[in-house]
């Protein structure tokens, strides 16, 4: 943990991305990191506390997050684009302004039709691992 113009800062790992947590409401631009999760796809951990991460997706027209489902509740909001979004073999388009909400360990994946930016927001479900340290969800494997 280290101070950057008053502001208390900690760095973490989730998902294999490197964060900056500020113990404050707000998170600079800056202290972003931006990072590629599978070809054509960027994320962005743009907030995280100890209940709720909000992650920044940037898709490539034909860009595919593999099948997946998250331990804990999520909910989505398409700023640009077009996606496809498979919920348990359901296929539903989305466009700007459109948002969803999908419930735990329930099996999705995205295609982006169009060039995309979405906003996730996740509840945070802790666990410890089996060193005892607390986690948030599985990594990933894309």
């Amino acid at each position: 943990m280290f101070s950057i113009n008053h502001l208390s800062l900690e760095k973490s790992v989730i998902f294999g991305i490197q964060t900056t947590k500020i113990h404050t409401m707000y998170y600079s631009h800056l202290e972003i990191v931006n990072n590629q999760i599978v070809e054509g796809i960027q994320i962005k951990v743009t907030r995280q506390d100890d209940s709720k991460q909000m992650t920044e997706l940037e898709l490539q027209k034909g860009a595919l997050l593999p099948e997946h489902v998250h331990l804990t509740d999520h909910t989505g909001y398409i700023l640009r684009g077009k996606i496809r979004i498979f919920i348990d073999g359901v296929a539903r388009e989305l466009v700007q302004g459109d948002s969803w909400c999908i419930g735990k360990n329930i099996c999705h994946y995205t295609e982006a039709m169009e060039d995309s930016l979405v906003i996730e927001v996740f509840d945070i479900e802790k666990e410890k691992n089996s060193d005892g340290q607390l986690i948030t969800e599985p990594e990933q494997s894309y």
